[in-house]
């Protein structure tokens, strides 16, 4: 099947840096989009992508894009800017409220060259309020939504979530905010601008935690590998490492009763709704690993789930990238990089008319300025 041209028609300008915004517009240049990655001449520009141009994070988050060079310091650079963005649909940014302002390239600038531009603005912390000018990595987005607050063993300091899931909310928000847009304007005829933020993407992701505390007043804390609101529900010892087990209703705590051979745990007032077998979790944990510490993981996991209790042994990355069921899935690709083999993750969404995107290697630095610099009938390099 033909990868996807879905979004063949729309022309992207990417100014954004680190992740968030290259990720949305990543997403949008899998299935087919135009992307035009505009990045500093390589004298004057950083990177902040893990392992540089030359790793496999920048290899998967710059994909399928264009390259550029504008010198966005200089009038010249500014001026080659406006004229692509004549030509674009959407441009993303990351810039702080003000630089973009200085540099006359803030959206009620250019939505006048181009009123049908879909400006998105992806940010750490919005484009108002008090915390706007702050600049954000995912670490402290994590830190100021009270993410890091819920994660971890409550004896131990609030942890890190294993992931940079602050950058990558944001991304998956901006492109289906993006395409939203784009299909608004199909019936106004008119572009917008998009202001997103890395905080409120976050924040948003949290409705467990978020809820009870408006619903209760009470904040909630880090229960580690244990669940809020069901119990037994985490990881318990077996006996040769550990297995995880989601009881999350009456009918499945019978079946976890029967199973570990205590069906008298279901008539005991102490677990008769899921709060009371949260107050009481210590006492099902010793029940269960009384049983499951006799056991292998494997058996445990089994004889669990051919009772209907969800149970599963607890793998590290390279055994869920290397499973049966990723491979089926083929949930990664094999590209190729100055002649290195890389095998980098595949879009994970399928559709039954289409391929799962495309794998063009990400473009060197300017790889693509002077077919660029044509379309507008440009010929100076800035």
């Amino acid at each position: 099947m033909p990868a996807s041209q879905a979004l063949a028609r729309f022309r992207v300008i990417d100014l954004t840096q680190v992740r968030a915004g290259p990720t949305a517009a990543r997403q949008l240049a899998d299935w087919g989009a135009d992307v035009i990655q505009v990045q500093m001449p390589e004298h004057m520009r950083g990177d902040d992508t893990l392992g540089g141009q030359e790793g496999s994070d920048y290899q998967y988050t710059h994909r399928n894009k264009r390259s550029i060079t504008l010198n966005l310091k200089e009038p010249g650079g500014i001026e080659i800017l406006k004229r692509l963005v004549k030509t674009a649909d959407v441009l993303l940014e990351n810039f702080r409220p003000d630089v973009k302002h200085r540099l006359g390239i803030d959206y009620e600038a250019l939505s006048k060259i181009n009123p049908r531009l879909v400006y998105a603005s992806i940010s750490g912390f919005g484009q108002t309020g008090p915390m706007r000018a702050q600049p954000a990595y995912d670490i402290i987005v994590q830190a100021l939504t009270g993410l890091m607050s819920i994660t971890g063993d409550p004896a131990g300091p609030p942890t890190l979530v294993g992931e940079s899931i602050g950058d990558l909310t944001a991304g998956l928000f901006g492109s289906w905010a993006i395409l939203a847009a784009l299909y608004q304007r199909e019936r106004t005829g008119a572009g917008c601008r998009i202001d997103l933020a890395m905080f409120d993407a976050l924040l948003s992701l949290m409705p467990i935690a978020t809820t009870r505390y408006l619903a209760t007043g009470k904040v909630p804390e880090r229960v580690g590998n244990r669940h809020a609101l069901s119990a037994p529900f985490g990881a318990f010892r077996t006996g040769d490492g550990h297995v995880v087990v989601a009881v999350l209703n009456a009918k499945l705590f019978e079946q976890f009763a029967n199973v570990i051979a205590r069906p008298e745990l279901v008539a005991d007032p102490r677990f008769a709704t899921d709060s009371m077998r949260v107050a009481h979790e210590h006492v099902l944990r010793e029940a269960f690993e009384a049983w499951s510490t006799g056991r292998s993981t494997d058996e445990v996991v089994a004889t669990l789930s051919a009772s209907g209790v969800p149970a599963a042994r607890i793998m590290h990355v390279g055994e869920a990238v290397d499973s049966e069921h990723a491979k089926a899935r083929e949930l990664f690709r094999t590209s190729r990089w100055n002649g290195h083999e890389l095998r980098l993750p595949e879009q994970p969404v399928r559709f039954s008319t289409q391929g799962r995107g495309r794998a063009v290697a990400p473009p060197r630095l300017d790889e693509h300025g002077a077919a660029v610099r044509a379309w507008i009938g440009e010929t100076r390099e800035t």
